[in-house]
């Protein structure tokens, strides 16, 4: 059987339309960072929670993070504990995080981390700074009381100049009383 030429051409077309509108197809882009929180109180806690482009959660994990990695304490120690209004005492939920950032730290020797103390936006900025100050110490000091060497952990307050949350609210101010512990060195 023969086609006649225009036939040919038509078909031909027919299926590199086809062809390039198949390359050309978007596919979906791959998930970003894994968010660093560990939710204050009221809040539902996820240990991991990857973070797609603009900022939207998935409940989703793509894979396990290679061992000794800033992922990997993230999501099987925590990086970030919660404080009370004008306090610096550790709260009780606060202990299991910092409980196996000192396990995840004894295993993994080389790392370094900073304590950085962090205040909601009330009060002044000298006394945020202080405030941030204590928070730091106290999670440092209940890491060197859990066999940490204290040579590995730097503190720092970043009093309010910071906040994780911009709102202007009870539950904005709750997630900016933090202290987040950062892997400064060492991590693979």
């Amino acid at each position: 059987m023969k086609f006649p030429a225009s036939r040919a051409i038509h078909i031909a077309a027919a299926f590199l339309a086809a062809a390039s509108i198949t390359a050309c197809a978007s596919r979906p882009k791959p998930m970003g960072p894994v968010a660093t929180t560990t939710s204050p109180p009221g809040e539902r806690s996820v240990a991991a929670r990857p973070q797609r482009p603009g900022g939207v959660i998935s409940e989703t994990t793509e894979g396990t993070p290679p061992p000794g990695s800033e992922r990997d304490f993230v999501i099987n120690a925590g990086d970030r504990v919660y404080f009370d209004l004008d306090s610096y005492a550790l709260r009780d939920e606060a202990r299991p995080v910092l409980d196996a950032q000192a396990a995840w730290l004894s295993r993994y020797t080389d790392v370094r981390v900073r304590v950085e103390g962090n205040c909601d936006e009330r009060g002044t900025r000298e006394y945020n700074f202080a405030l941030g100050a204590r928070r730091a110490a106290s999670v440092r000091d209940y890491l060197v009381g859990r066999g940490i060497s204290s040579g590995r952990i730097q503190t720092i307050s970043y009093g309010k100049e910071r906040p994780m949350d911009p709102g202007e609210n009870e539950q904005s101010w709750e997630h900016n009383r933090n202290a987040h512990t950062a892997i400064t060195e060492g991590a693979r």
